[in-house]
């Protein structure tokens, strides 16, 4: 049976429907959306990279919308450079779980130039969003050739790789890398990194250049590079705490540098050896 609805309900309902919305009130409303979409979501989930490189930054789902399906995925066992390769199915469905998120890598090969250019990215969460499984972005992009190549031709096999020119650029060596700055620091990019009190410093884009057989003395473009890591370092950091371990060069991809000359190597002295008489 159904009940009759009354003449006041309906009288009620017909008013408070064809009464119409001020400019106001709709005004209001759109504010208060807005506002509480800006505090939900974190200032850096707006879709953007933080420098020139277009990958420092990007979440993980727009890397793979760009990039495509992973090739691979690897997990790194503490802090050696030593992984355990997962197909992309694999990973999803059972060691996904197993571990962090984050251990993942996503993993990209091409051939270019004859040379196979392998791309890893290394991913950080977001753990002011109270996820269980929190948005992932590159904290950074690692690059290994094999076999390895001359430091003069990584432009050509890294579209993403575009070093300063200039000069002055900031570059630094040790006996087994070299580091290049490049551009102004990013106010947003304290995000992805990892040293304590980075609120407090600059970061800026960064390309790590890794030889295994080292760096020599003489340094040259024709050093061969092993792997190319692209991410985010602070200057100030450099200057102020790493003096000992970061010696400043000239910025190995300007013009003043391939105008150098070599530099004769010192004089080593015999060590003199006693005569004896027969």
């Amino acid at each position: 049976m159904v009940v009759p609805q009354s003449n006041n309900v309906m009288t009620f309902s017909h008013q408070y429907c064809k009464r119409p919305l001020s400019n106001a009130y709709i005004l209001a409303i759109a504010l208060l959306l807005c506002l509480v979409t800006f505090t939900v979501s974190p200032p850096h989930s707006l879709a953007k990279p933080f420098f020139e490189d277009g990958l420092l930054g990007l979440t993980q789902e727009e890397i793979r919308a760009q990039l495509g399906t992973p090739m691979a995925v690897r997990s790194r066992k503490a802090a050696l450079r030593i992984f355990s390769y997962y197909t992309y199915t694999d990973w999803q469905k059972y060691f996904k779980n197993l571990v962090s998120p984050e251990n993942g890598e996503d993993v990209y090969t091409y051939t270019r130039n004859g040379i196979q250019v392998r791309y890893s990215f290394t991913y950080i969460p977001d753990l002011n969003e109270g996820k269980d499984f929190p948005t992932l972005y590159v904290r950074r992009c690692e690059i290994e050739f094999s076999p390895a190549v001359n430091l003069e031709s990584l432009p050509s096999l890294v579209p993403e790789f575009v070093p300063s020119s200039e000069q002055s650029s900031p570059a630094f060596r040790s006996n087994l890398w070299v580091l290049v700055f490049k551009g102004p620091p990013s106010p947003e990019a304290y995000f992805i990194a990892k040293e304590r009190g980075r609120e407090k410093l600059s970061w800026s884009l960064a390309y790590q250049m890794f030889a295994v057989n080292g760096i020599p003395d003489y340094l040259s473009v024709q050093t061969p590079i092993d792997r190319l890591e692209i991410g985010t370092q602070s200057l100030q950091l450099v200057q102020q705490q790493q003096r000992l371990t970061h010696e400043p060069i000239l910025n190995p991809f300007s013009a003043e540098f391939q105008k150098r000359q070599p530099v004769k190597p010192p004089t080593i002295k015999a060590i003199p050896r006693p005569q004896y008489e027969d």
